[in-house]
C-alpha cells in the first residue's frame, strides 16, 4: 500500500457528501462507518505484511540465516512506508477527532498515531527480539 489509497479517498469523499446531504445528526454514524472501513484496510495491510514476514522468516531459516537477522521487521523502505502511511491516515483521523472532540480529540488521535509508530520502531530494538 502506498501513501495514497484511492479507495479510502473515495470512501472519505462519499462520507463527507453524505454528511452534507443528511446533516450533522448522522455525523457520528458516518464517522463510525468510515473508521470501520479504515480499520479493515489497515487490518488487511497488516495481515499481508505479517504473512510476508512469516514467509521471509521461513525462507531465512531454511537458508540458515542468523535468528537476529531473520527476526528483523522489514527493510528501511517498509519502515519508511509504514511511517508515510500512518501520516497520510493521520490527516482524516485528525479532522474527524477535532470535529468530534475538539482539542482533546486532537491530542488522543495524535497520541494513538505516535504510539503506533513507536511500537513499529521498537520492533527493531534488541530487547524486543526473541
Amino acid at each position: 500500500m502506498t501513501g495514497h489509497d484511492p479507495d479510502l479517498e473515495k470512501e472519505l469523499d462519499a462520507t463527507l457528501q453524505t454528511r452534507k446531504e443528511l446533516g450533522s445528526e448522522y455525523e457520528a454514524e458516518l464517522v463510525d462507518s468510515f473508521l470501520e472501513k479504515v480499520e479493515r484496510k489497515v487490518d488487511n495491510t497488516v495481515d499481508q505484511r505479517m504473512r510476508r514476514l512469516a514467509a521471509e522468516q521461513q525462507m531465512a531459516a531454511a537458508r540458515g540465516d542468523s535468528p537476529a537477522r531473520a527476526g528483523e521487521f522489514g527493510t528501511f523502505g517498509e519502515r519508511f512506508g509504514f511511517a508515510i502511511v500512518s501520516l497520510v491516515l493521520a490527516i482524516p483521523l485528525t479532522a474527524i477527532a477535532v470535529a468530534q472532540a475538539g482539542l482533546l480529540g486532537l491530542v488522543v488521535a495524535w497520541a494513538g498515531i505516535v504510539g503506533v509508530n513507536v511500537v513499529q520502531v521498537s520492533r527493531g530494538f534488541p530487547w524486543q527480539r526473541q
